[in-house]
């Protein structure tokens, strides 16, 4: 049966998401974005919102939402309050169900830098509402990512120093350490809800200090041993 024309151009425009590897000529595919919601102990207490010791959950965003380092997030439509969120990315490599713990980190490919960029006043108004986080959290060039670097280069993050400045002003400073879930443990309760596959990306929580940005703000996210990752609030599309 022949390929129609429309299905033909519709092939060709769609485009997959890819993110640079560090010191290597391929680019890593992504698959899917999972996000780990409350992960430290300060952001959840500047949240107000949550017992300290639930277990983890997930949401996720489209994959088409990355935007890479040094590119521009436009202000998005229908909130007044766009915050920062910086996270440690784990981008797997080996996919499995109900991975246990002890093994995780051998499904790990690489580690990034990366932003969780939220729409606070719609999240804030679905959670009132008992409604998904999808219009606050899944919206587009919401999921600013870094380059990948590999396991090989870097080792595993267990700490580590993990800021984010805006123009110059550190808004949120922690360590990899306080996380309350580790990533060994987010990879295996993760798996047991959804079945990993190679190229799935998982922002895995925010130290405290979000906040609102606006068009011109310059954001830098670092964390130790992978570098920076610069992005820029750009006026809204039109």
């Amino acid at each position: 049966m022949r390929v129609s024309p429309d299905l033909e151009n519709l092939v060709l425009q769609a485009q997959l998401t890819t993110l640079p590897v560090v010191g290597a000529e391929s680019r890593f595919p992504a698959r899917r974005i999972y996000c780990v919601g409350r992960n430290y102990v300060e952001h959840i207490r500047e949240m107000k919102e949550a017992d300290e010791r639930d277990p983890p959950f997930f949401f996720q965003k489209p994959t088409d939402s990355v935007v890479p380092d040094g590119g521009v997030v436009p202000y998005p439509p229908l909130t007044k309050e766009l915050h920062h969120e910086v996270e440690l990315v784990v981008a797997v490599g080996r996919g499995g169900r109900n991975i246990p713990p002890g093994t995780a980190l051998d499904h790990v490919f690489g580690y990034a830098i990366g932003l969780d960029m939220t729409r606070r006043d719609l999240q804030r108004e679905a959670k009132k509402r008992g409604l998904p986080w999808e219009i606050g959290k899944a919206f587009d060039h919401s999921a600013p990512c870094g380059a990948i670097h590999t396991v090989a280069s870097t080792g595993h993050f267990a700490e580590g120093a993990i800021t984010l400045e805006v123009n110059g002003s550190i808004k949120q400073k922690g360590d990899l350490r306080e996380m309350i879930w580790n990533v060994p443990e987010i990879l295996s309760n993760l798996s047991s809800q959804y079945e990993l596959r190679p190229g799935d990306l998982i922002l895995t929580g925010t130290p405290s200090g979000v906040g609102p940005v606006v068009p011109g703000d310059r954001l830098e996210g670092k964390i130790d041993r992978l570098g920076s990752l610069h992005i820029t609030i750009g006026p809204p599309e039109a």
